[in-house]
């Protein structure tokens, strides 16, 4: 199944501080579905920004997921970055596809 990296940032103020526990909760849901890996704050970012991980079939599914957060359904999110991502080595290797691109084939093994 492919990840995917999320990038949300939001305004400041109270509906920040209003959704944040409905946030919570919501990931944590995906958590417990296996749907997302992991996440967080951005740190020193001019904006209050999280990132995560997810886990989905297709980008349309990564999508769906972001829209049903609460900070999206609050209008809480003005900026989103969403892009496929191949892990290939680290801790998340288990989630990646194992293909290494033609550049790095050549003397490389996972």
């Amino acid at each position: 199944m492919p990840v995917y990296l999320v990038r949300m940032d939001h305004p400041d103020g109270a509906g920040w501080g209003e959704h944040v526990r409905a946030h919570i909760l919501y990931l944590q849901r995906l958590i417990q579905e296996g749907k997302l890996l992991a996440s967080g704050p951005l740190r020193n970012t001019p904006l209050r920004s999280g990132f995560l991980i997810m886990k989905g079939d297709t980008m349309q599914q990564i999508e769906e997921m972001v829209a049903n957060d609460p900070f999206a359904v609050q209008g809480l999110i003005c900026a989103l970055r969403i892009e496929e991502w191949d892990p290939l080595f680290g801790c998340l290797s288990d989630h990646a596809t194992g293909e290494l691109p033609p550049e790095l084939a050549a003397g490389v093994s996972l």
